[in-house]
């Protein structure tokens, strides 16, 4: 009788130990931890590459051209659900005729989650921008087209198409002048030779601004004069007689690597002493006439595949225009 009690209690307390340890040291065994279960954190899909690139506990989905972020599950925690992202549209492209404006860099957005530690531009739209918060859904993207090279009157077909995400419009560059003003846009075209004028830039506004203004050109009308630089994402381009470069545009680190976007055209010139460089960011060098007192030919430049940069603009008739580079979209967020 008492060997039957023993083995009775005995089976007993086995048991209660092992219930403990499927409610304790199982759970540590998997790693999460005495008794707990893994924090549910979002999983989502797209761009390149598609299951989003490793940064420290973040994943980067970059969006190169059109696509979709799906979402299929989201973070217990809400604060982990409101993502970090950029999103660039595509830059202007420069004007066509002797002494044209630089093209507009496209426009430029960035919002950090206050809790991701990666250094963001100075456009960042923490506080006061707009948060965006995933649920379990897709989300569309839309990556703008740089501006095709322009015809001697600037269109609005020689804008830079915009890029989009979920509430987040990034409004194209604008053109640069070819015997005219510069278009608005994200950032605005710079004028040609003859006055022109720079185009505007945030346009439509936003909170913070997504870009500047291009650079007034110079009055006169002679075969010196010049166009000025495409605004940039972080700087208006330079008004005559200063000088055309194109306006800097906007580093961050949100793909894990210091990278700037958004840099404006060079203005074009039509036998100056120098040429016009693009601004940092992807803005194309502007072109300049063959001189023999000043040098070659400086050949215009395309803006930046990828970086929203503005076009060059045209430095003598016949050469053409440099077209806008195309934009980009970035999506950060924690999965760890």
């Amino acid at each position: 009788m008492r060997d039957l009690k023993n083995k009775l209690t005995t089976g007993k307390n086995s048991n209660n130990i092992q219930s403990r340890r499927g409610k304790s040291f199982g759970y540590q065994v998997l790693g999460f931890g005495s008794g707990g279960v893994a924090e549910a954190m979002v999983i989502a899909t797209g761009g390149t590459p598609c299951v989003g690139a490793i940064c420290g506990d973040y994943k980067v989905h970059s969006f190169t051209g059109p696509g979709t972020l799906c979402v299929s599950q989201i973070a217990e925690c809400a604060a982990n659900n409101v993502v970090s992202y950029m999103v660039v549209a595509g830059g202007g492209g420069g004007g066509k005729i002797a002494g044209a404006g630089g093209g507009g860099a496209g426009g430029f957005r960035e919002y950090k989650n206050s809790c991701d530690p990666y250094t963001a531009s100075p456009l960042n739209g923490n506080p006061g921008g707009t948060a965006i918060t995933v649920s379990v859904s897709p989300y569309p993207i839309t990556v703008g087209g740089g501006g095709t090279v322009s015809t001697p009157v600037p269109t609005a077909a020689n804008k830079g198409a915009d890029s989009i995400f979920s509430t987040i419009t990034s409004t194209g560059g604008g053109q640069g002048g070819a015997s005219s003003s510069g278009l608005c846009g994200g950032s605005g075209g710079g004028g040609s030779k003859g006055g022109g004028s720079g185009g505007a830039g945030d346009t439509p506004p936003t909170t913070p601004a997504q870009g500047t203004p291009g650079g007034n050109g110079a009055p006169g009308g002679g075969t010196m004069d010049a166009g000025r630089g495409g605004g940039g994402a972080t700087t208006a381009a330079n008004d005559y007689p200063a000088n055309g470069t194109g306006g800097p545009g906007a580093p961050t680190c949100i793909s894990g690597t210091p990278t700037t976007y958004g840099g404006g055209g060079g203005g074009g010139t039509c036998r100056g002493p120098g040429y016009y460089g693009g601004g940092s960011g992807g803005g194309g060098k502007g072109g300049r006439a063959p001189n023999p007192s000043c040098g070659p030919e400086q050949v215009t430049q395309p803006g930046g595949t990828n970086t929203g940069g503005g076009g060059g603009g045209n430095g003598y008739t016949p050469r053409t225009s440099g077209t806008g580079g195309s934009g980009i979209v970035i999506i950060r967020y924690k999965f760890q």
